[in-house]
């Protein structure tokens, strides 16, 4: 039993030809350096999706393993140095799940001085307390293994990534831009479609369509403004061409650049028109259509990804409940890193080490949205201090590559702020909850040493 954890996931390194680029493994080969220098009694678990097996199309089983060592020199020599100084353990997510699903990965990662625990959840226990260990897909419904360990058995997500995130691999160095493998960092999945049609306008359209459109797009709010003043003007309800005479003459003053705002302006005002007289019958078929999809349970009501960490909270609710001693529920699977309190439990998410993908809207016009990249490398660390549970956490310093261009450089808004992650947060456990729970394991028939849970002292909280 160690005496320090270390915590991460979500790497997902492989996968056909493009996704074969993991752009953070020279940080995480650091990462894994750094645990190998350190003086300590440690283990690091990653919990699951460490490798995207399921993005692997033109070779199947060991195969896999074999291009994914070839690949990764480096990071696999790592982990064999890393592992001869600290145990690592690693259990399985679903784009990885067929680790459990094929005995000889145990001995090919054995090779490389990492223990394969083809278990769907582990426990580990820090100040007499137990820390809940999962990847997290089985609360998912579109990714939760229908028959875990069976290679045969996929859900929904599975044919997602082999028929779109593999594709999106090896068709990504054929645009202008090697942009679609990055279809792995977009979260959630609706949000594919809009992210394609933002890279298409911004990278891949012909310039010179990008450019003749962008001042119809740019105007487009100022032209339906100037419409509606019109329609007030024209119908007496402002009782005065004031706001249009002096827009006109200042347009004039322009010259032939008033002359083609002008004509941008009527050009846009009748596409209005026409939106507007779509719109009447297109807005009575839409919400009939979505009707007919909610009747048949077709149409999806919780389309907010945060939103759906609520399904975590209730399986950390659960565990609490069925282990009183338990202190801390670690999940992944969400790429969302996070720390929350339930009570005077903490869940936290481990996030991912891929690129992250934020939408932020232009600045003006009716333009697609931009994803802004950047990178959180993050790891948690959970020991013991003064009898109590501490959880740590650290981030690893990166900068995405500068990937946007100029025009969406200019018109992007700045991306929000990440949410705040206390670095340290110190989980207490009261000298009667000890002895509570140490006799609830006595009576299950758990061998406890209640005066060694009497004896222990009761910390500070910090973090919270």
């Amino acid at each position: 039993m160690a005496e320090v954890y270390y915590f991460v996931s979500d790497l997902h390194v492989g996968g056909d030809e493009q996704l074969q680029e993991a752009e953070f493994e020279s940080e995480f080969v650091a990462f894994l350096e750094q645990l190998e220098e350190r003086d300590e009694d440690a283990e690091l678990i990653i919990l699951g999706d460490a490798f995207g097996l399921w993005e692997f199309t033109e070779v199947e089983g060991l195969a896999k393993f074999d291009l994914l060592v070839e690949n990764h020199q480096a990071l696999f020599e790592q982990l064999r140095a890393t592992g001869e100084r600290i145990e690592i353990t690693l259990i399985p997510g679903n784009h990885d799940a067929e680790l459990a699903g094929y005995s000889a990965y145990v001995e090919r990662l054995a090779a490389y001085n990492v223990t394969l625990d083809a278990a769907l959840s582990l426990e580990r226990e820090v100040a007499g307390r137990t820390v809940w260990i999962e990847h997290g897909m089985q609360r998912d419904p579109n990714n939760r293994m229908p028959d875990f360990g069976n290679p045969r058995a996929n859900p929904l997500g599975y044919f997602v990534n082999r028929h779109i995130t593999s594709k999106a691999g090896q068709l990504s160095g054929h645009g202008k831009y090697n942009w679609l493998k990055d279809i792995q960092s977009m979260t959630p999945l609706e949000e594919i479609p809009m992210w394609i049609l933002s890279n298409y306008y911004y990278r891949e359209m012909s310039p010179v369509l990008r450019y003749a459109a962008l001042p119809f797009l740019l105007l487009f709010n100022v032209s339906v403004l100037y419409l509606a003043v019109l329609l007030l003007e024209g119908s007496g309800v402002l009782g005065t061409q004031l706001v249009t005479d002096a827009t006109t003459a200042f347009l004039r003053r322009l010259g032939l650049a008033g002359d083609l705002v002008e004509f941008v302006f009527a050009v846009n005002a009748a596409v209005v028109v026409l939106l507007t007289v779509i719109s009447i019958p297109l807005y009575f078929l839409v919400r009939d259509v979505k009707r007919t999809l909610e009747r048949f349970d077709l149409l999806a009501t919780d389309p907010v990804a945060e939103e759906r960490d609520a399904a975590y909270l209730d399986a950390a609710r659960d565990v609490f409940a069925e282990h009183s001693d338990a202190a801390v529920f670690v999940y992944g699977h969400t790429h969302r890193a996070s720390l929350k309190w339930l009570g005077e439990r903490v869940v936290v998410n481990t996030g991912t080490w891929l690129k992250r993908l934020h939408r932020v809207q232009p600045r003006i016009g009716i333009l697609p949205p931009i994803y802004r990249p950047s990178f959180r490398l993050n790891y948690f660390r959970i020991s013991e201090q003064g009898g109590d549970v501490l959880v740590e956490y650290e981030t690893v310093e990166k900068e995405a590559r500068r990937e946007l261009s100029l025009l969406q450089r200019l018109l992007a808004e700045r991306r929000p702020p990440d949410p705040e992650i206390p670095e340290r947060t110190t989980i207490e456990w009261s000298p009667d909850d000890r002895v509570e729970s140490a006799v609830r394991e006595a009576d299950a028939g758990r061998s406890v040493d209640r005066r060694s849970v009497d004896s222990r002292s009761d910390g500070d909280r910090t973090g919270r």
